[in-house]
């Protein structure tokens, strides 16, 4: 029986990571829809980039320096690749320390959560940030950054030790790539012609909202994976049926951040605004990933609706503040982050507000100042920004070469 629970519990295990592998495909997606035509080619560059960057150096350093230094820690160990795969002899010996699903499952599902991180950051400084300045800091994010705070928590560290839980994320993956995209975005500076004279704020319409809503029906769909592979094991009982609560809550909660984005956007904008409901699902998402298995469904569904209201308030602030992020990532991950670590001690009787707090400081703490030096290296030796004149133009034929749609540009089609 050990061996066709270890069989099963890897297969599930690497078809959430599949899952969680496609949401590479919605974060292109929306972010292609909600950048300008004539950088399309460019933010499609670097999602794919991206996520080639984070298997590699995850492969290299990550995973070591999150999964092998020693319990409580602050400073992990550091060395290279991802140890041997559990012998046949150690799975069928059974008992408490035995393995239930395979070390390569291991190392694909938690891959594809760094590479999620890490597009969180290519849409906030979509536009206008040089193509290798920012692969240069994806090497930097998924080699050390992410995996340093990973170890802190899912790795066994310090915030481990205190007792902060965050069942699959909110703070560990979403609240670390929004705050790295934070301290991008403010090296960066805003688009041109984003923010006038006199507080004037511009809208800058994205290109395809078709694709954009593609993108988050894929992240919505890939999410189950996310959440539901966190339950680590599905082959007794009572982890099936936490799988199926957790799948259950995670569709509620996005239900819910839908329809309270959707909801404030007609009663302050008097308007139902499709890029506030997009990002009220998402918002929805990421507020129950840090619990989604100890609330009700209708409990769920609450949290993700505050989750979209949290996002909108957020977005049209952070705009005020003169903080350009094109598609909401910073609020959508980030703020949202925050709420959704926060509101696990409601429903969680295992977690404390103040080891959560510390926690949300701790991750953001960390990843930012960490980001932020990185970010102002970077500009120092290459320059993270193009300009004017290549900005104006877009960046996809600057750096790309080509566009996304050359037939709607003036002898496309000659």
């Amino acid at each position: 029986m050990s061996e066709l629970n270890y069989a099963l519990d890897t297969f599930y295990f690497l078809i959430c990571g599949v899952l969680v592998m496609w949401m590479a495909a919605g974060f292109a997606m929306l972010e292609a829809g909600l950048v300008r035509s004539k950088n399309t080619a460019e933010i499609l560059t670097k999602n794919i980039v991206l996520f080639a960057i984070a298997c590699t150096m995850y492969l290299l350093v990550g995973y070591y320096i999150m999964y092998s230094s020693g319990a409580g820690g602050i400073l992990p160990s550091l060395g290279f690749l991802i140890g041997e795969e559990n012998s046949v002899d150690a799975v069928l010996a059974g008992g408490e320390d035995a393995p239930y699903y395979s070390a390569r499952s291991d190392f694909f599902f938690q891959v594809v959560f760094v590479a999620t991180a890490m597009s969180i950051v290519s849409g906030a400084v979509a536009e206008r940030m040089k193509l290798w300045a920012f692969l240069a800091f994806a090497v930097v994010m998924t080699a050390f950054i992410y995996p340093v705070s990973g170890f802190w928590t899912w790795g066994g560290g310090w915030l481990s030790e205190i007792g902060y839980s965050d069942y699959a994320g909110s703070g560990i993956v979403h609240l670390a790539g929004a705050a790295a995209a934070f301290a991008g975005v403010l090296v960066l500076g805003p688009r041109r012609g984003k923010y006038g004279k006199n507080g004037a704020i511009y809208a800058i319409p994205g290109a395809n909202m078709p694709l954009a809503t593609l993108g988050t029906f894929i992240l919505w769909m890939g999410w189950f994976g996310f959440n539901g592979g966190s339950e680590l094991k599905v082959s007794d009982v009572v982890s099936a049926n936490n799988m199926a609560q957790v799948l259950l809550n995670t569709n509620a909660a996005a239900a819910g951040g839908v329809i309270g984005a959707l909801v404030l956007s007609k009663l302050w904008f008097r308007k139902a605004d499709l890029t506030m409901a997009l990002n009220g699902a998402i918002a929805g998402l990421v507020s129950i990933t840090a619990d989604p298995l100890s609330p009700s469904g209708l409990g769920a569904t609450i949290i993700g609706a505050i989750g979209g209201l949290i996002v909108l308030v957020s977005i049209v602030s952070l705009d005020k503040l003169k903080v350009d992020d094109p598609v909401g990532a910073i609020s959508a991950h980030g703020t949202v982050g925050i709420w959704g670590v926060m509101v696990v001690p409601f429903t969680n009787g295992d977690a404390g507000f103040g080891a959560q707090l510390i926690g949300v400081i701790g991750i953001f703490g960390w990843v930012f100042v960490t980001s932020l030096v990185a970010w102002l290296i970077l500009k120092a030796i290459m320059g993270v920004r193009v300009s004017e004149e290549e900005e104006y133009e877009g960046v996809d034929l600057v750096e790309c070469g080509l566009e996304a749609y050359p037939e709607f540009t003036v002898g496309g089609n000659k």
